[in-house]
Formats: C-alpha cells, structure tokens, sequence
C-alpha cells in the first residue's frame, strides 16, 4: 500500500486565518516527501464554501492547481504530482494535455492527471461555465477524456465530438511517461462514471468517507462493468482518499480527536465521537489504520490518500503527518 497526501490549499486549511499561500502548500509538500508519502495532490475549485462539509457558508480562495504544480514540481523530487481532480469543464482539452505536458517534462515523469465533471454550481456561475444537468457534465467530461488520451498516444490528432474537435492537433514535446501522464476518473462511483473509467481511464479514485464494506460493492461494480466493456478489472487501478487521524494509542488518539473538534470549522464536529468520526474514515491506533489498509488492499487499492482534516484538503497537525509517517507508512 502506498500513501498520498492531498495538501492544504484553501484558506480554511490551515487553524487561523491566513489566506492561501503557494509558499505554505510547498512547506507542506516538501515535508510530505521528507516523511516518505508517495504522492501529493491538489484539487480545482475557483473558491470554496464548507456547507457541504459541516461549516458555514463564507467563502474561501484557492491556488489554481495546475499552475501550482508546476511550482511544486521544481521544488520537489521524488513524490508524485496530482489532481484530485480537475473539473473537465473549466479548460479545453487541447489546453489541458499542452499543461499536463509541461508538468510531466518538468517533473521528471510524476504527474497523475485527475479528472472529474464537476458539482460546485456556484462556481460555474461565478465564473461564466454553463453548469447543465449531471448527464450534460459527464457528455462533456467523457468527450474530454477521449481528446486528452489521443493527444497524450497520437500524431497528430483528430476528434470529432458536439463540444471539442481536434484536427491534426500536434501535442510536441511528448510527455515524458509513455502515453503521458497516468489519467484518473474522479468520482462516487455511478454506473456512468465507472463505465468512463472502464473505457478511457488508467484509474478509479473516489474521496472522503468509504467503509470497506461500501467499497467492496463498488469495487465489485466496477468489475462487472469492465468486464461488460471487454476490460481486464485488474488494469484499473485504484486510489480512495479518506479522512485520517492517528494516534499512538487510544489515549494519544482521545488526546488529538478533542483538539480536532475545537479546531473544525463551523463546530461540524462539536457531539461527535471519535468512534462516530472513524466510521468511513482512516481513523485509530497504528494498529488499526494497517489492519483498515490491508483490507482495502485486498479490494485491489494500491494507494490511499490522507486527508489530515475533517474537511478537503486541510492539514490540522503536521505531527500527526510525522506519526503516520514513523508508525503507518514504514510499517506497510
């Protein structure tokens, strides 16, 4: 089992109220490859409010992630780089492979491009995208995935879909990983959505609350779909992202849960347990959190990724990051 970190990027990600910084999502970056996390990843919103997470309605800036990555990119090394995800409607796919392109070359090859529909409608509208049903945002990401792979395999490239065409489109220099950047289909897992990722992705990743027992049902109608599609289920890969608190034994875990309660925003968790907290999450002693690993594991996920907060990319305690660090990731 491998483990990413989704990085704090918003201004509600950190305790206080600073705004977003690239300089502090670095700092956070470069001490998750120093503590042996394998990836680390950014998502794509133009401003986010915490109403769907517990808190309050305000809103909160962002860092562009592609841009932000090819920062990252250069003062990093070893770990990996990616969208968690990419809303396909913000950037034409012509643009989109052109980035991810010159990511991949400046990082040596460690760009993973994540990509999903889209759901936040204020932004849509605050910034002039047409929002459209569901199934209008899947028509959209499904045409953007199939431009994107012809560009990242083909010379030149030719498409032809009701919302973006390619004629001769020529994507040089190459990425630097063959067929360019892995591409991952971002999503709760629908029959839609995991037909795309049967058919266009190199994988499956789906965030923040999964029981494995949930997982397992998905993951089971992810295998019937590839098999409908004429896919080996096993060439999908696999990430879950969940929400992580570890402690070195219950008391440490009691210990920290409380200071994440009086931090979370919007008071999401005042009269919640941490029993209640670790339902659907990567919640408890070293212990547990391995044994939780192995039987994701055994569902054919190769990498989870932490989200060290009760909200999306925030990181509440850096020493929590240090103790699954020494007592979670040297020990998988």
């Amino acid at each position: 089992m491998r483990f990413g970190l989704a990085l704090p990027h918003y201004g509600f990600s950190w305790p206080g109220d600073e705004e977003a910084s690239f300089e502090r999502t670095a700092d956070v970056a470069r001490l998750a490859e120093s503590l042996g996390f394998h990836s680390v990843w950014i998502s794509d919103h133009f401003f986010l409010s915490l109403e769907r997470y517990g808190g309050g309605k305000e809103l909160n800036g962002s860092l562009e992630p592609m841009t932000t990555l090819a920062g990252l990119a250069a003062l990093t090394e070893r770990v990996r780089l990616g969208t968690l995800v990419l809303g396909a409607p913000f950037r034409p796919p012509g643009i989109l492979a052109k980035m991810a392109t010159a990511i991949d070359l400046v990082s040596g090859g460690r760009l993973d491009l994540g990509i999903g529909a889209g759901w936040y409608e204020e932004e849509f509208e605050a910034f002039g995208y047409e929002f459209g049903s569901v199934g209008d945002r899947f028509d959209l990401l499904e045409e953007a995935m199939e431009a994107i792979r012809l560009l990242f395999s083909e010379e030149p490239a030719d498409f032809q879909g009701k919302r973006f065409r390619l004629a001769g489109a020529y994507n040089r220099p190459a990425p630097a990983q063959p067929n360019g950047p892995p591409v991952w289909l971002g999503s709760k897992g629908g029959p839609r959505a995991l037909t795309l990722a049967a058919r266009l992705a190199d994988g499956w990743n789906t965030v923040w609350r999964w029981t494995v027992e949930d997982y397992r049902e998905r993951a089971a109608e992810l295998e019937r779909i590839c098999e409908r599609e004429g896919r080996d289920p096993a060439t999908v890969r696999r990430s879950v992202g969940l929400y992580t608190l570890a402690g070195e034994d219950r008391r440490d875990l009691d210990a920290r849960f409380r200071a994440l309660q009086r931090w979370a925003p919007g008071g999401s968790l005042d009269g919640t347990s941490v029993e209640e907290y670790a339902q659907g999450g990567l919640v408890g002693t070293p212990e547990a959190i391995l044994d939780t690993c192995a039987r994701f594991s055994d569902l054919g996920v190769e990498e989870i990724i932490v989200n060290a907060a009760p909200v999306p990319f925030a990181v509440y305690d850096p020493s929590m990051l240090e103790l699954f660090s020494e007592s979670v990731i040297r020990a998988a």
